[in-house]
């Protein structure tokens, strides 16, 4: 009995310290993304979604795209590359929603 409370232990603490590595990091400087003149002539909105890999300093290392209109979807792209987040100890990658 004691082997399985000491392997239940383990797991425990190896999901919480995952678990902590996931938080989200909070974002210090973002540019808000252009909206495309092709897509205001098309009356065009909708949400983009991007994954981020951020690196420990808190720069963008790359980006990924991951659904939303293509057309929405470069300029959504050129203004995440640019954003800031606060440092961490190591990378961490999120997913963002960018509403056009």
């Amino acid at each position: 009995m004691t082997k399985l409370k000491y392997i239940l232990l383990c797991v425990i603490l190896l999901v919480s310290s995952a678990n902590a590595a996931d938080q989200e990091r909070k974002v210090v400087s973002n540019d808000e993304p252009e909206y495309p003149p092709i897509a205001a002539k098309m009356n065009l909105h909708g949400t983009v979604r991007l994954k981020i890999w951020i690196n420990p300093d808190g720069t963008v290392r790359r980006l990924e795209y991951v659904g939303g209109h293509p057309l929405l979807a470069e300029s959504a792209l050129k203004a995440v590359k640019g954003w800031k987040y606060e440092p961490s100890s190591r990378e961490s990658t999120t997913v963002v929603e960018l509403k056009f």
